[in-house]
């Protein structure tokens, strides 16, 4: 057993198993937030499994060896607590927020989901239906579906490209078997972080892992395939008042410098009201209800992106003055839009550590990309040192690749994305 141990709140202990255990200590809150953070998403699927992580996480609430569907839900909120789950492209996480005093009873529940869960056919067959509904609400809603038709364009053919939550037609006829085998196969000790934040003590939290998780399997999980960003145009016209625009670029990852000169590009470009694209396309010239850029990094790179909706006869407008500001933002940026970009990714990190729940996500996270927990005052001098002419080269670096483009609703006024390639190339 590998324990780190300092003055530090944040204690560090690697198990013989595999098994991460990562705790911070805050002691003027009430509660703990402890979850079980699993490296596996839809990344990691074979093109027959796409969607099997995201029904796995819906699964793993539907009954234990121990405990009915019914029982998970009734045990955690007797107690007042929450329980949830998400998945992502290169995650899956478990987690709940209970009161200091019912932290064990947090451990033991998501240790029983990871480890004893049964798939009841009945329960699978029932499950099956909700995820196909969210298939379909999802396809319904044009502003949540025209990501996963950009991310598809930028990687086709591939893992990183897929839905999170899979096909219609692969959910129908995905058996139980593959579910159970992706479990064994991805679930592994190596492959889960166990965090905690709040109110809590290290070595009791080490205690309840070392019980609860005890069962997860040994063998380590296979290695991701390396991602490939292809880039291409995604249209589909539909009978819709909007026209749904995703623009974007291969970005970068984690641990590339330009890292943080990219988040900042991000927040002043399309970050907030005060940024470029707000103020240029919406304050000025009333083109969109909607307008952001997004920065989406992943282990080995990224994607960066603008997003805009928009009527259909103010897509012609829409496009040249986006690609004007992405022209001029690899020429200047003003020293007064770096520090208003940089006072708000300080700001957001800093009230992220007042939540028991966003610091135990962000120490289990940091665990996986890292393998170590990033100090808030390393993080914030990084901030800190990133220059105008760093985030300048940065956006150069981005808007001179080659694009990607996803449209969805009346798209005939959009630009073509040979045009688009040609405009900022000018």
């Amino acid at each position: 057993m590998n324990d780190i141990a300092s003055r530090d709140p944040i204690r560090l202990t690697r198990l013989p198993s595999g098994l991460t255990v990562v705790t911070e200590r805050m002691e003027r809150v009430e509660t703990v937030s402890l979850g079980a953070y699993v490296a596996s998403g839809s990344r990691n699927e074979r093109a027959e499994e796409n969607g099997v992580s995201h029904f796995l996480e819906h699964m793993a609430f539907k009954g234990t060896e121990r405990r009915t569907a019914a029982a998970i839900a009734e045990e955690i909120e007797a107690v007042g607590g929450q329980i949830n789950a998400y998945t992502a492209r290169e995650q899956t996480a478990y987690y709940v927020k209970v009161l200091k005093e019912d932290t064990a009873l947090g451990a033991d529940i998501i240790g029983d989901i990871l480890t004893h869960s049964t798939f009841e056919p009945e329960e699978l067959e029932r499950e099956r239906g909700v995820i196909l509904q969210e298939i379909g609400q999802a396809n319904d809603t044009p502003d949540d579906i025209i990501f996963d038709h950009f991310q598809e364009a930028a990687f086709p053919a591939q893992p990183l490209g897929r839905p999170v939550l899979g096909s219609e037609t692969g959910i129908r006829a995905m058996p139980r078997s593959m579910l159970t085998q992706y479990m064994r196969t991805h679930y592994a000790a190596s492959n889960v972080v166990v965090a905690a934040a709040g109110n809590l003590d290290h070595d009791a939290i080490l205690a309840l892992a070392e019980k609860h998780f005890a069962d997860l399997p040994a063998e380590p999980p296979p290695a991701i395939a390396p991602a490939s960003y292809t880039g291409g145009d995604f249209r589909e016209g539909r009978d819709l008042d909007q026209v749904h625009i995703v623009l974007g670029f291969p970005s970068v990852g984690y641990s590339d410098p330009d890292y943080y000169p990219t988040l900042l590009l991000s927040t002043l470009l399309g970050g907030g009201m005060s940024s470029r694209l707000f103020q240029e396309v919406r304050e000025k010239r009333g083109l969109v209800y909607s307008v952001y850029s997004f920065s989406a990094p992943f282990a080995d790179g990224g994607l960066f992106g603008i997003y805009a909706g928009t009527g259909e006869s103010e897509a012609a407008e829409l496009m040249p003055v986006t690609l004007a500001e992405l022209r001029a933002v690899q020429q200047d940026v003003t020293a007064v839009e770096l520090d208003r970009a940089r006072a708000q990714v300080k700001a957001s990190l800093l009230m992220s550590l007042e939540s028991t729940g966003s610091r135990c996500e962000q120490i289990a996270r940091q665990i996986q990309v890292f393998g170590r927990v990033v100090p808030t005052a390393e993080t914030v001098a990084k901030i800190a040192a990133v220059t105008r002419e760093d985030v300048a080269r940065a956006a150069r670096r981005l808007f001179r690749a080659k694009p990607t483009l996803a449209t969805l609703g009346p798209t005939g006024r959009v630009p073509g994305l040979a045009d688009i390639a040609e405009k900022l190339a000018a």
